[in-house]
């Protein structure tokens, strides 16, 4: 219960940090690389697949992974671009906040139901899992709207 516990707490901060970041990004004029470099940093933590008690079964792997990419819906409807001073921007968004705390909120949700049925390694690889699929799509669709909107420039 301990790292139940721990995990949702440490995975509450990171929200509150992934807010903040949001909010200085839409001041500064977005790039490709700014696009493109958060899940590459976030990949390396496959690596954890290397140590058995975090590895998962193929069908585990696409429900996570389907569930994220259903999460990243909400992300991608919230992640708009806009053009200011020949510079292209993300626009801020109030409904951002909100809707990243609602799927911490239903995460943790998802942690408890799960946790009562699988190992908490397993699990922490699912959640991985659910979590990359979901920033690789959302940066995916963002860098896709990024690129459609440099061109008009």
């Amino acid at each position: 219960m301990f790292w139940i516990i721990s995990s949702t707490v440490v995975a509450a901060c990171m929200a509150t940090v992934m807010i903040f970041v949001r909010l200085r990004a839409s001041k500064k004029p977005a790039s490709v690389k700014k696009i493109i470099l958060p899940p590459l940093f976030m990949s390396t933590g496959a690596f954890m697949f290397f140590f058995p008690v975090f590895r998962v079964e193929w069908g585990q792997v696409a429900e996570a992974v389907l569930v994220g990419v259903i999460f990243s819906v909400f992300l991608i409807r919230t992640s708009k671009f806009e053009v200011r001073e020949d510079n292209i921007y993300l626009k801020p968004s109030k409904a951002f906040v909100v809707i990243l705390f609602g799927l911490l909120i239903l995460r943790i949700i998802l942690k408890l139901i799960i946790g009562q049925t699988i190992a908490f390694g397993e699990m922490s690889g699912m959640f991985f899992l659910l979590a990359f699929g979901m920033i690789v799509t959302w940066r995916l669709a963002m860098l896709r709207q990024y690129l459609q909107l440099e061109k008009t420039l």
